[in-house]
């Protein structure tokens, strides 16, 4: 993979082992991975690093997850950035397939394996 197919991934999140591992994860299958912590952070950077894909914690103290979503969507420029969830709590889930302003592009739920993380990553990836 030379450099101009690198695919950069920006992680939002609050904790930074997450991040690490996330890292860790996707950084053997050759993606570049940066990390946000948290949301007032992460919707600068998505500004100034324009990732491939976002993967986007939703229970953050300084601004949550679908507020950064809403932030993302709301600017032409971020819009079609794709966006995985990252959430802890599954009873969300059914609030995250019920929000139909929420087009998100995949979920996983904490805790996630390292393979799933792939899957969701590559099948996102790979559709835009």
């Amino acid at each position: 993979m030379d450099q101009t197919t690198v695919k950069k991934i920006l992680c939002i999140e609050d904790e930074p082992e997450m991040i690490d591992l996330i890292r860790l994860i996707l950084s053997r299958k050759g993606f570049e991975v940066h990390g946000a912590p948290g949301g007032l952070e992460g919707i600068k950077m998505v500004h100034s690093l324009h990732p491939d894909l976002v993967l986007l914690d939703l229970m953050m103290p300084d601004m949550d997850g679908w507020e950064v979503y809403q932030q993302m969507k709301a600017d032409a420029s971020t819009r079609d950035i794709p966006v995985i969830v990252v959430t802890a709590k599954a009873q969300n889930i059914d609030k995250v397939l019920g929000l139909h302003i929420a087009k998100v592009d995949d979920y996983i739920a904490k805790p996630f394996s390292p393979q799933e993380l792939m899957d969701s990553v590559e099948k996102v990836i790979s559709q835009h």
